[in-house]
């Protein structure tokens, strides 16, 4: 699964990464968690791609209330495409979510010990996601929201979870996701696989990334150096 992640990539660094029309601001954050803000990339109505602030939890256009979407931060990719929640989104709001670096947890005795994960190149992550409009309900205003797809994990982070983010690796990979047609979206199912083993390598960090209130690079700690890498 994906439940924490970060973002601190150069705005710049991520324009070029991603090919953006245009270089866009936004927020560094070293802990963000469901129901915050972060960007995605989506293709605009010209083609030209766009990174835009949305809501981290998909809340389907149909739901009754904006709460649904704490539990929708993730959405497993061998599902996708049947479930009510996703499968239009999965056709037609396909999006790129940059991070960073993700979180997994190891419990060791009574405490559960965060790692941090990230390209042993050190490229900015591109994880499959999806988008959603919610029009609001009463006095709740609408908003655009996200998931990210999730699949088995790969040899190098099975020793922490049985689940990963779906990662698009590269240029081709992020093409493919975000202008494959809806009614071929099936084919994508090769993008959806476990990322190849040797490709992210993972380090434990402070439990302070534990508390979602803390935030900022002083919340690593210490022990996020890059001494004892795993997957080296």
């Amino acid at each position: 699964m994906c439940g924490r992640y970060a973002i601190t990539t150069d705005p710049e660094v991520l324009a070029a990464l991603l090919g953006l029309a245009e270089v866009q601001r936004f927020d560094v954050r070293y802990n963000l968690a469901p129901t915050q803000t972060a960007p995605i990339a989506r293709l605009r109505e010209d083609g030209a791609l766009a990174l835009d602030p949305l809501r981290w939890g998909l809340v389907p256009s149909w739901a009754k209330e904006l709460a649904i979407g704490a539990r929708m931060i993730n959405a497993r990719s061998e599902t996708v495409a049947e479930k009510p929640a996703f499968r239009s989104a999965f056709k037609h709001r396909r999006c790129v979510v940059p991070a960073s670096w993700f979180y997994e947890w190891r419990r060791e005795g009574k405490e559960k010990i965060p790692h941090r994960i990230e390209r042993v190149d050190g490229e900015t992550l591109t994880l499959a996601g999806l988008w959603e409009s919610w029009k609001g309900r009463g006095d709740v205003p609408g908003c655009e929201t996200f998931t990210i797809l999730t699949t088995a994990a790969n040899g190098d982070l099975e020793e922490l979870h049985d689940r990963m983010p779906v990662i698009l690796p590269d240029a081709a990979a992020r093409e493919r996701w975000l202008a494959t047609p809806p009614d071929e979206a099936a084919s994508l199912a090769d993008l959806m696989a476990p990322a190849a083993d040797s490709l992210l390598r993972h380090f434990a960090v402070s439990t302070r990334v534990n508390n979602v209130r803390n935030e900022g690079p002083s919340i690593l700690g210490d022990d996020s150096s890059q001494t004892g890498l795993f997957g080296d």
